[in-house]
């Protein structure tokens, strides 16, 4: 995690700015990789870090070392994530805007000669049939709108600072429902400061929803709930299998078209 938004980071003591930060994620991935790969300990002088005799204690079980996530959506992230991710993460946005983040983020990606795999975020709301899973997301709707005004907490007017969470302010800003069922009313209370886009619908309507996604390259799917026991148990007998089922059947499909 580079860091967002400069106020939360300075309240911690860090006051580099973004693009700088950044360029230490970068610094900092260089050696820790080199750290992992090394066979001896390993010297480093830099812009952010100055290390002497650094070794891992424990070797990676993987080969060649632990995978890096990684995400970011200003140009200073995506450089970083072109040279290091093995995993792409982006939030759960509009099908348009993943394919256009896709290709940026190979686009950074293939000087090095490499192809990150994608990560997409979302927060299902699934149920027995469509009007209950759109009821499900309303009741979560005034229940995150009551808590922020509880708290104290704006429910408009946001200017979020980290290009991630514009990007999802301005595909809210398109509508409330996207793409026939991601949900932006969360993300529009919230300030999309974090991963807060639903699908909404039945097991079978969210898991064909998310094949659109694995149409376009997204090999991962992050999933988390408004109401982690209940959803946790939702996803493991509805969603889940559901989700495997059309992927297994999009798969057939491919092999049918290019056998």
């Amino acid at each position: 995690m580079s860091g967002g938004d400069d106020a939360d980071l300075q309240r911690d003591g860090d006051f580099v700015p973004h693009d700088a930060r950044y360029r230490r994620t970068g610094e900092y991935l260089d050696v820790l990789k080199r750290i992992w790969l090394a066979d001896a300990p390993v010297d480093h002088d830099g812009a952010f870090y100055r290390l002497r005799g650094a070794s891992p204690v424990v070797k990676s079980a993987q080969r060649p070392h632990v995978p890096i996530y990684f995400g970011g959506s200003s140009p200073a992230a995506l450089a970083v994530a072109g040279q290091h991710a093995d995993v792409y993460m982006t939030w759960g946005e509009p099908l348009a805007a993943v394919r256009e983040q896709i290709a940026r983020v190979r686009g950074a990606a293939a000087p090095f000669g490499r192809a990150p795999r994608i990560s997409v975020s979302f927060r299902p709301i699934v149920a027995g049939t469509e009007a209950a899973a759109w009821e499900k997301a309303e009741a979560i709707r005034a229940r995150v709108r009551a808590a922020r005004l509880a708290h104290g907490q704006p429910i408009d007017g946001h200017a979020p600072q980290n290009a991630g969470s514009q990007r999802l302010m301005a595909a809210a800003a398109q509508g409330d429902v996207l793409d026939e069922r991601l949900w932006m009313g969360v993300a529009n209370l919230t300030g999309a400061r974090w991963n807060s886009t639903a699908l909404v619908g039945t097991p079978e309507q969210v898991a064909r929803a998310l094949g659109a996604y694995y149409r376009l390259g997204v090999s991962t799917f992050l999933i988390r709930g408004f109401d982690p026991l209940d959803d946790a148990l939702a996803y493991g007998r509805d969603l889940i299998p559901a989700i495997h089922a059309h992927i297994a059947e999009l798969d057939r499909e491919n092999v049918a078209v290019t056998a």
